[in-house]
């Protein structure tokens, strides 16, 4: 051990190998064959002398009792007197020890290091290599110690096993090959504590840490899960035991905070420091959320501390429940191990006087029953010892192989292989980081009946139970800060309901956000939606926004004031038409039905009755018939009218040309003709209609694009040339109509009907006319109801103006109906 001895020159022997400074002293000590080294911090509080760097510096004093760890040492030696006493494990072998009191600070730490390697010895001979005075070393319970320790006593391959350093660092092989802990990593405590936050729904937490590679490294991997689970941290804020400034900044930071839930990931000291000054700034109800280093510490338990962290959580080692300990806590170690009854001080032995603050704990046993890393120890010790069995090839009859030299690279492999199980039925084994397998308690702070603070067990969560079975927790029995029975509610935004949708917040975290009602036709429908979902096409949000329903079929019905009221003048017309044919058959010899052909008004009449009739084609659910009908029915039967008064009008020009001298013009357009005409016009039309028919034709369409709430059922003109084809037909012969009425206005019959006429196309055609524009802009049904509005309107119009003043001589002036009358001679 080159970088512990040197070399010191001496004139009769020779060089020799000497310690450099003064050997450091085990606070308990025990020899035997085979020795186990133990590094705890018995005490908390180290105060370091003045460096002046003129002189050689005094000892470290030591104070403040941390009267856990100091329970640690209690069961390291329970252990190995148990082990000593044994004849199955060890039969004939004795394991002594040498325990080191590191105050708690890394510095001392280094000085327990060099003792426990060194021993007691001032000079080793000539060679300054030399085996170790401890096998295997149990420690220390803070993973910052704990690196300090393995890296210093890893390149000689000394085995470290700690029963509480859980920093996920120590898990790397190369760095710490020769290491080991009865406790399982950070690595799952981290996590399982994001799992805990999540599981109540807190996802607006603050975070605390001790600033040291515990706190740090646990923090870190805690905030990689939260991160995964949702769960959004307002501050982190850390501090070490030696900084009071950056405490009272974390205090300041946990008072003005909003997070109602605190994780803090901190070694008891830290956590102690902590708890103090928020009782002194009165900052209680807060959720804390804590972990295996303090969450049971009765260090913790004062007078004011349970208005700070009653109802706080967190995961807890197993407790302790190894027969015969409590005995020798309380009574077999004062007995055999740390003799000093005497209270006078000058016969007290100088580690006596030393340690008389340990003695004021003899009779003390309250936190005995709350003991859980000590059952840790426990299984440290039992694994150095059947590592030691297996190197030694005991038996039970014929004990073990003294003559073999136990090295410590042999403990190490050999721990790696072990497999076994304490009384209590715990296993011991070590996985391939050197770790135990990951199970913990969850604690909840409570008060007992008798008003004492209790860790009381409300879950557990086991890394080896197939996933869904590893955390269980009884929500029921959790009591919760201030005594309440109501889960604490920690969020930065209330959930969004369904129908709503978040919309993160400028410059702050994922869990703050705003609630946005998700747009038209567009739904969510769960909680905390982070958008909305587009409906299908045929669906629509409904008023809540969360859920899609079948969109309102629109289309103009029968049952509907809208289409009542049509089907109301398209049944009057009818009957006005009726009417009117009937008031002519009965007039049928007389002149003026007889004037300008009388079959071509009952043919007119006819086709005015399709014409009011063919509207009903347009009310109703569309259909691919319908669809077909409506418009070829419509254009059919008003060319079939339009040519009927065509016909007329030819026939009032014509007959005032034959009644010109030498004019035959009737014979060229005489009933025969006018037939043939009414016919050709419409069988153009029928024409237009069959190729429109066969080539496009109309079919029902489903209109989503108009309105987005409903569908409109409408008729798609298939073929838009078509339509207009057919309009533009009618359109034509209107206008020729009207044209040639205008000529024949004038003409000097007194019941001139071309008069009549001219007035009827005036009206047809602005009808019409004034019919395209408010078809192409009228939404949805409507354009059906101005289509049959302009139908009716316009057959209204040739029914009034041509067969009203006719009805009006007929009905009420019968003595106009002669036939000089009609053609105006007195």
């Amino acid at each position: 051990m080159g970088l512990i001895f040197a070399f010191e020159a001496e004139e009769e022997d020779g060089p020799f190998c000497q310690i450099l400074g003064n050997p450091e002293s085990p606070l308990l000590f025990k020899e035997g064959d085979v020795v186990i080294g133990g590094a705890f911090s018995i005490h908390s509080k180290i105060t370091q002398p003045p460096l002046s760097f003129t002189e050689k510096p005094t000892r470290l004093t030591c104070s403040r009792v941390n009267l856990r760890e100091f329970r640690f040492a209690q069961t390291m030696i329970f252990a190995i007197e148990e082990i000593n006493r044994s004849e199955f494990i060890l039969p004939n072998v004795s394991i002594g020890y040498r325990i080191y009191d590191n105050c708690g600070s890394t510095l001392s730490s280094m000085r327990a290091v060099m003792g426990l390697m060194n021993g007691a010895e001032q000079t080793v001979g000539k060679i300054c290599s030399s085996q170790s005075a401890v096998h295997a070393i149990i420690g220390e319970s803070e993973s910052s110690s704990t690196i300090v320790l393995s890296r210093t006593t890893g390149p000689f391959k000394i085995p470290v096993i700690s029963h509480s350093a859980t920093c996920e660092c120590l898990s790397n092989r190369k760095q710490y090959p020769s290491f080991f802990r009865t406790i399982a990593s950070d690595l799952y405590q981290s996590r399982a504590l994001a799992q805990l936050v999540k599981h109540f729904g807190w996802t607006w937490v603050g975070a605390v840490n001790s600033d040291s590679d515990y706190g740090n490294n646990g923090m870190a991997i805690f905030l990689a899960a939260a991160q995964e689970e949702g769960v959004c941290v307002e501050y982190i804020e850390k501090f070490h035991r030696a900084e009071p400034e950056k405490l009272m900044k974390v205090v300041e930071v946990i008072r003005k905070s909003t997070a109602k839930v605190i994780v803090g990931f901190l070694a008891h000291v830290e956590m102690n420091n902590l708890l103090q000054q928020l009782s002194l700034h009165n900052i209680t109800g807060r959720q804390f959320i804590g972990v295996e280093a303090w969450i049971t510490a009765d260090s913790l338990v004062t007078p004011t501390s349970f208005s700070v962290l009653g109802g706080s959580l967190g995961f807890a080692v197993q407790k302790a429940n190894i027969s015969g300990m409590e005995d020798f806590l309380i009574k077999g170690f004062w007995e055999t191990a740390f003799k000093c009854k005497e209270t006078n001080k000058d016969s007290m032995t100088e580690t006596c006087k030393e340690n008389q603050d340990l003695i004021e704990f003899k009779d003390y046993v309250d936190d005995v029953a709350e003991l859980r890393y000590s059952s840790n120890i426990y299984k440290a010790i039992y694994a150095v010892a059947h590592s030691l069995h297996s190197i030694l090839k005991c038996s039970k009859s014929q004990g073990c192989d003294k003559t073999v030299e136990v090295t410590p690279q042999q403990v190490v492999e050999s721990l790696k292989r072990v497999n076994f199980t304490i009384k209590n039925g715990d296993q011991v084994w070590f996985d391939s980081t050197g770790a135990a397998v990951a199970r913990y308690e969850v604690v909840n702070w409570q008060r007992g009946s008798d008003s004492s603070v209790q860790f009381k067990p409300v879950g557990y969560y086991d890394a080896s139970l197939p996933p869904g079975q590893k955390f269980v927790l009884k929500t029921e029995a959790i009591m919760w800060p201030g005594g309440k029975k109501e889960l604490p509610v920690s969020v930065c935004s209330e959930s969004c309901r369904p129908g709503t949708h978040k919309v993160l917040q400028k410059g702050k975290p994922v869990c703050c956000y705003d609630c946005i009602q998700c747009a038209e036709g567009e739904t969510s429908n769960s909680t905390d939606s982070n958008d909305c979902k587009k409906c299908p096409e045929e669906y629509w949000s409904n008023q809540n926004r969360d859920a899609c329903i079948l969109k309102n079929v629109e289309f103009l019905r029968f049952s509907e004031v809208m289409g009542i009221i049509l089907v109301f003048f398209t049944l009057f017309g009818v009957l006005l038409t009726l009417i009117v044919a009937t008031l002519f058959m009965i007039n049928k010899d007389t002149p003026l039905v007889k004037a300008n052909n009388s079959e071509l008004s009952f043919l007119l009449l006819f086709s005015l009755t399709l014409c009011f009739l063919c509207s009903l084609t347009f009310i109703g659910r569309p259909s691919e018939w319908s669809c077909m009908l409506r418009h070829t029915a419509f254009g059919i039967t008003f060319v079939l009218c339009i040519s009927c008064i065509l016909g007329k009008t030819i026939v009032v020009l014509m007959a005032f040309r034959a009644t010109l001298p030498g004019s035959n013009v009737m014979k060229w357009f005489g009933p025969a003709q006018q037939r043939i005409s009414v016919l050709a016009f419409t069988f153009i039309q029928v024409l237009i209609c069959i190729l429109w028919l066969t080539i496009n034709p109309p079919f029902p369409f489903k209109n989503m694009k108009h309105y987005k709430d409903r569908i409109i059922l409408e008729c798609a003109l298939g073929s838009p040339v078509g339509f207009w084809a057919v309009l533009g037909y009618i359109g034509l012969l209107a206008l020729l109509c009207f044209v040639l009425a205008f000529l024949a206005r004038k003409l000097p019959d007194n019941f001139n009907e071309a008069k009549f006429i001219t007035f009827s196309m005036l009206i047809f055609c602005a009808v019409w006319i004034t019919f395209i524009p408010a078809y192409v802009s009228s939404p949805g049904k409507f354009t059906v109801a101005v289509e049959i509005f302009a139908i009716l309107a316009s057959s209204y119009g040739l029914l009034f103006c041509i067969f009203a003043p006719k009805c009006f001589i007929i009905v009420l002036k019968p003595e106009l109906n002669t036939r000089k009358h009609v053609i105006g001679k007195s």
